[in-house]
Parts: C-alpha cells; structure tokens; sequence
C-alpha cells in the first residue's frame, strides 16, 4: 500500500545576510533642495549688495537666538530674555560693520546690559542662570557672527566671506565624506558618535587644498602656503564648534536645535561650524594679507 506521506520538500539553501548599507540619516534630496536654495541667497546679497548681506546675517542670528532660547526654555526651564538679545544682537552685526571690532564689543557689552536689566522685571527666583545663559546666547550667537561682517568691510571682503564659507562647508563635507566611507575609530564618542578620526582627516585634507586654492586666486595678494594654514585651521575650528554644540545638544537631549530647514534641522544646526570659524578666519586674513 503506497505511502500517503508526500515526499518531503528539498530545503532552500539559506542565503547569507547581507551587510547592511550605511544611511546618512536625514533627507538628503531635502537637505541639498535647502543647501542650494541658502547658497543661492547667500551669494546673491554677497556679490551684490554688501548692506543686504549685513540684514541676512542679522536675520540669521535673531532666528538662531530664537531657536536657542526656545530649546533652553523647554528643555531645562532657562528664560532667556529674547527680546534684549534678538534687538542688541541684530545691532552688534551692524556696529561690526560699521566700527569694527571696537563697535562689536560695545554692542556686546549693551546687550549684556539690557539683559540683566531686562530680566529685572521678572521674579527673582532663577535670575541668575537665566542672565547667564542670556549672556552666553549673546557671545555665541551675535558676538562670535560679526566677524563675518568685519570681513566683508575689506576691498576683497565678498571673497573673504566666500573663502570663508566654502572652506567650511568644504571640511565639513570632507569630514562626512571620508568619515561615512572609511570610518572606524570615533573621534569623541561621548559627544559625537558619528564623528571619527578618518573623518577629521577628511575635513584637513580637504580643507587645506581648498584653502591654498582659495589664498592663491581669490583673494588680494594671498598666497598658497597661507591658504594650506587657513585650510587647517578652519578644519579644527570647525570641527571643535560642531562637537560643541552636539555637547550643548546632548545636555538638552534633543537632535536639533530646531525644524526650520528640511534635511538640516535648524538655523543653529547649520551654524554650529560657522560661528567658531569666523573669528578664526578673520583674524588669519587680516595676519595674511591685511584688514
């Protein structure tokens, strides 16, 4: 009597799992739209207008100031007097412009002023963190961004601004690069996991050949070997002004300072690197070649 067992079904040799592809983590299609839409902005009130350009470092400080206070209130309870720091640090970028580093630490020390004086009419309790951190959001928003707007009071200063733009985001883009294909040993793991030590020498690299480019045709008798200094030191600014403000983020326990540019998070997300620089730049310019 023939068997009513059907035969067995010869198992499928199991295929081995594949590696998983590394993900960058945001919307990149989204992240470039915004990238290119800001550089279009940017370059267009650089090369046109020196005072427009003034307002959109203006504008970009309130609404970076706007986003800090924001965190900070909801996160860890601090009340940042907004409306001293948003008035004192759009006329701190002005008076950079327009008197220099001297009219930058005047507006610098007013602000400070008015928010301790601002804060006055609020309760007491508290009074102190909330000053402190408002002097804080001042020297790291406005202060450290007028730089940008000493550099451009130079004949050559659009392309000061320019090398000074390109060059970070050319480390920046240096460290993302080299770090996501060809990273394995973390750089500050307590405060940037992403970050590596492949990826920073990404960002050197890419910085100082960039840079020496830059020194040698861009800019009034800048010369190559400048360029290759300018380079390294946007790469370690840059670097040290992203890690921190992760350090500030991860104290917070948020991702990003804000929503407002798709693929990028905030304005302060984008800053990160930008506000350390400038400083940075402008005083090896004004060393290299002159203010």
């Amino acid at each position: 009597m023939p068997s009513s067992v059907p035969p067995s079904t010869p198992q499928q040799p199991q295929r081995p799992a594949q590696p998983e592809k590394k993900r960058a983590g945001r919307d990149l299609r989204a992240a470039i739209g915004v990238g290119v839409g800001l550089g279009a902005v940017i370059l267009a009130s650089l090369f046109v207008v020196k005072a427009v350009f003034v307002g959109v470092i203006a504008v970009a400080v309130v609404v970076g100031l706007w986003e800090l206070a924001s965190r900070l209130d909801e996160r860890k309870d601090i009340k940042v007097p907004l409306v001293p720091l948003a008035v004192g640090g759009a006329a701190m970028v002005v008076a950079g412009y327009a008197r220099g580093a001297e009219g930058a630490w005047v507006a610098m020390a007013l602000t400070s002023l008015a928010v301790l004086v601002w804060r006055m009419t609020e309760k007491p309790e508290g009074y102190l963190k909330d000053v402190t951190a408002g002097v804080f959001a001042a020297f790291y928003v406005p202060f450290l961004a007028t730089f940008v707007a000493m550099m451009l009071t130079a004949d050559d200063g659009p392309w000061r601004v320019f090398v000074f733009l390109l060059l970070t985001v050319v480390s920046d883009t240096g460290a993302y690069a080299i770090g996501w294909r060809f990273g394995k040993h973390k750089l500050a793991p307590r405060i940037s996991p992403g970050k590596t030590r492949e990826g920073l020498l990404g960002a050197v690299t890419f910085a100082m050949v960039a840079g020496a480019l830059c020194m040698q045709l861009l800019i009034d008798d800048g010369q190559w070997w400048q360029g290759l200094l300018l380079g390294l030191a946007v790469a370690a600014s840059a670097t040290l002004g992203d890690l921190g403000e992760s350090m500030i983020k991860r104290d917070l326990g948020i991702k990003d300072m804000g929503t407002l540019l798709p693929g990028h998070g905030g304005i302060m997300d984008r800053l990160d690197s930008l506000l350390p620089t400038a400083p940075v730049v402008w005083l090896l310019m004004v060393a290299f070649v002159g203010s």
